[in-house]
């Protein structure tokens, strides 16, 4: 049994002491003739004085408005908490970030409190559970998302305050210190050109037709993903033909792609995704590959149907291969495909940033996060005052050279056929 070896008195109703087996200071206090221990948590004197104070109040509060044994399990809490949320989304109200407070709860905040008391979570349960998430994750997870986190914790905290089972003073204080958003590694022109030339040439040397009909279609792939920003993933491979759509006027032709699943689009629906004119040239090579397609077929598969999964393998492959596969601002992966477009696009300056983070399924606050880098460059002449004048122009790549071979009576000639294929089949 442990055993008082320290005391001191605050007034005659409360005192703080220390026992044997701890180096925490407790309180003992009295409300209404009853008495009641707690701990301080404090292991200097003086704070936990003020502690003691602050906790005999906030029990004295409890008791008057009969809240004082009423507490609640946090598991208990979340998940009313949650029904609330999504009572409020299935009846058109709530916030579209009420299902990531949902995952987030069911992920991370529910298995480690658990049946821990509300009102038991403080500052070094915070603390305890910040720890315990970076080892779940696997990562120190980003700024954003850590207070994505907190916002959820906090309609935990607003229900139990609701319903009385905690008070507002026991709410912790919670803080977002995670990894600030980083830039993201994309290409240069020239470093594409480089990209597309090394997996026509690792198509070109294929032993087995597998492997070259996965790096044509990974060539088709990139084409797509660097004229559309459409994330690669998910986004990407569930395209099908019957989500491209076209506009013609003689030659010319806008195209357009519904944007069905993906990582944005749970929150926010269908998008429209309007593509660069490029696009063209690796509709044609699919178009040609797959005469018999249905509208339901999926975009990027293999001559017989299946789809592969070793496109972001073989894109790897190639960076390695002709030395791209590493950048100032990390490594590049097949999703650099999607940084390089907002970077073009950015440094165009065609384009409004509001414009331009719909077109991506994105906010301008997190492209203004990642891609701050890019602003100076895309007002370089008016931060300098220099306007370079008859600069020479950059030679154009073998690929580029051929694809301008093609006749605007040749383009109309197609395009037509297309809109008649789009009419008749309901696809291009």
């Amino acid at each position: 049994m442990a055993t008082q070896i320290d005391r001191h008195n605050i007034d005659d109703s409360l005192y703080v002491f220390l026992q044997d087996n701890s180096k925490k200071w407790y309180a003992r206090f009295q409300l209404f003739g009853k008495w009641y221990c707690k701990s301080t948590k404090q292991t200097d004197k003086d704070e936990a004085i003020a502690a003691a104070r602050l906790l005999r109040m906030e029990w004295k509060i409890k008791a008057e408005t009969g809240s004082l044994t009423k507490s609640k399990r946090f598991r208990d809490v979340a998940n009313k908490a949650i029904t609330s949320m999504e009572h409020e989304l299935a009846h058109g109200g709530g916030k579209v970030s009420y299902k990531d407070y949902v995952g987030a709860l069911n992920k991370y905040h529910i298995p480690f409190f658990d049946r821990t008391y509300i009102t038991s979570i403080d500052q070094q349960k915070i603390k305890e559970f910040e720890i315990w998430r970076v080892k779940k994750a696997g990562k120190v997870l980003n700024k954003s998302t850590i207070l994505n986190h907190n916002a959820a914790l906090q309609m935990v905290f607003k229900e139990a305050i609701e319903n009385q089972w905690m008070l507002p003073v026991q709410v912790p204080v919670l803080t977002a210190k995670g990894e600030q958003g980083s830039r993201r590694a994309a290409f240069t022109e020239d470093e594409y050109d480089t990209v597309i030339e090394t997996l026509e040439s690792m198509r070109d040397n294929s032993r087995k037709d597998k492997t070259r009909q996965i790096r044509q279609l990974l060539l088709d792939y990139s084409d797509v993903a660097i004229n559309t920003g459409i994330r690669p993933g998910t986004e990407m491979e569930e395209l099908t033909w019957g989500d491209i759509l076209m506009t013609r006027q003689n030659h010319q032709v806008i195209f357009k792609i519904k944007i069905r699943k993906g990582k944005t689009t749970k929150h926010t629906g269908t998008r429209t995704v309007v593509c660069k004119d490029e696009i063209v040239y690796p509709l044609m090579e699919l178009r040609d590959r797959f005469p018999n397609r249905k509208p339901t077929d999926k975009l990027f598969r293999l001559a017989d149907g299946t789809e592969t999964k070793e496109l972001g393998r073989t894109f790897s492959a190639a960076l390695d291969e002709c030395n791209l596969k590493n950048s100032p601002d990390g490594p590049r992966t097949l999703y650099s495909l999607r940084h390089t477009y907002i970077t073009w696009q950015l440094l165009s300056r065609h384009l409004r940033m509001d414009v331009l983070a719909r077109q991506c399924g994105t906010s301008t606050a997190m492209i203004e996060q990642h891609y701050s880098h890019v602003v100076p460059s895309m007002f370089e002449e008016e931060l300098s005052g220099v306007t370079f004048e008859n600069s020479e122009e950059k030679p154009k790549s073998k690929r580029a050279l051929a694809r301008e071979k093609r006749t605007k009576k040749v383009l109309e000639q197609r395009f037509k056929e297309w809109e008649a294929e789009y009419k008749k089949r309901g696809c291009i």
